[in-house]
């Protein structure tokens, strides 16, 4: 949290030192509480629960984006190093990688990232036990049950989590924090993230009312191929009810049905054959709903081409999309919560750590990779030391059991 430093030191100091916590305020911070309301909840101003029943477990598109944006961005394997080595084993590793008995590193934070691109927000919550540096467990918190809690400074004094009539408060008054909130950027709230979600609301509500609308053709058994129409002798456009019946039953026994498909059709005198089609505008319709759900994968920086939507032509081939989708979307996104969380655990841990991407274990930026590191390792202008900083590693340790 922004204005609030590690209390316990850097691991180094002593520690009979007394704790020293700095605290700043912005002089902005006061004007925002008032607004809100000091120690009132700040309720989201949208519905997280119907955005998600329409937009996700109700549209495939929807689904598809959220899915493939999240299980990408946990696979990606992350490093832990600090400002002098980079570790193998750290508590920190340990912790991510069985975070609580139900679930796995990769379980975790797809459900984070899931939150976060259905709400805008994300929240892990910390089960920490007396004595222990770093929590024992971590619990990712549905966003649609969390509510914020400012403070006379504009800062979240507490987090609330409702349930069935039931409520639990988490103090954020302390140190350490005992919740991590990851919001994506919101112009228009202090307090919770907007979601690409929101920005797709109309093009899913399209969506939607496009796939309602095939459905109810085929409810009705779409639209007729054609109409037969009666001409008698004498003009008059009237069938006997005798007539009515066998031409209905002649119809339905001998050309209705896949397996009367192709057939011929015999008619009588006075009957005669009237084509029908579909009409310009119910074609478009079909491209409405395609532009549709190009827009809904654009909102979540899915290329259409991942998720098979047709007519997309901007990138060349599928391996420029899939890199494309991890440099604009997935390495972002992943970059910015796992900055978030290694900040949030430092504060536990009483040390600051960094957590990042390891970009060389991302097999769609292999190529990249490899170039990158011809061309850093053929500088014959930098130093061995300056090499490592290029590539982004830390300097060579000298302790035992660090990594290079």
């Amino acid at each position: 949290m922004a204005g609030r430093w590690f209390g316990r030191g850097n691991g180094q100091a002593d520690a009979a030192a007394p704790a020293q916590v700095e605290t700043k305020a912005s002089a902005t911070g006061r004007v925002v509480a008032l607004a809100s309301g000091s120690g009132r909840v700040v309720w989201s101003p949208r519905d997280v629960g119907s955005l998600t029943r329409a937009g996700f477990t109700g549209n495939p598109v929807g689904f598809r984006a959220v899915k493939l944006v999240a299980e990408a961005a946990a696979a990606v394997p992350l490093v832990c190093q600090d400002a002098k080595r980079r570790y193998d084993v750290h508590p920190v590793l340990d912790l991510l990688r069985r975070p609580n008995p139900g679930q796995g590193r990769a379980e975790l934070f797809e459900a984070l990232f899931g939150q976060l691109l259905l709400s805008g927000n994300g929240y892990l919550e910390a089960v920490s036990t007396e004595g222990a540096d770093l929590p024992v467990e971590l619990h990712v918190l549905r966003s649609d049950r969390v509510s914020i809690v400012p403070g006379a400074d504009g800062w979240p004094v507490a987090y609330d989590y409702a349930l069935g009539g039931r409520k639990h408060r988490f103090d954020m008054t302390g140190s350490p924090d005992p919740i991590c909130h990851i919001r994506s950027f919101h112009p228009l709230d202090d307090h919770y993230g907007l979601s690409p979600m929101q920005a797709a609301a109309v093009a899913i509500d399209v969506h939607n009312s496009a796939s309602a609308w095939s459905k109810a053709l085929l409810d009705n058994a779409a639209r007729p191929s054609g109409a037969i129409v009666y001409k008698g002798a004498d003009g008059q456009g009237l069938l006997s009810p005798d007539q009515y019946d066998r031409l209905v039953c002649e119809m339905e026994m001998h050309h209705q049905g896949a397996r009367n498909a192709g057939r011929p059709m015999l008619l009588e005198g006075g009957l005669d054959w009237k084509p029908m089609g579909f009409s310009p505008s119910d074609m478009e319709f079909q491209e409405t709903k395609t532009a549709a759900a190009r827009e809904i994968a654009q909102a979540f920086g899915v290329p259409p081409m991942l998720i098979g939507i047709p007519g997309d032509a901007t990138y060349a081939n599928y391996a420029e999309a899939h890199r494309a989708f991890y440099r604009l979307t997935v390495l972002p996104l992943v970059s910015r919560v796992a900055a978030g969380v290694a900040w949030w655990l430092s504060e536990h841990l009483g040390a600051e750590v960094d957590l990042k991407p390891d970009l060389d274990q991302i097999p769609a930026l292999a190529a990249e990779r490899d170039q990158h590191w011809a061309r850093v390792g053929a500088a014959d202008f930098l130093s061995q030391g300056e090499k490592r900083v290029a590539l982004g590693l830390p300097p060579l340790a000298s302790a035992t059991g660090a990594g290079g």
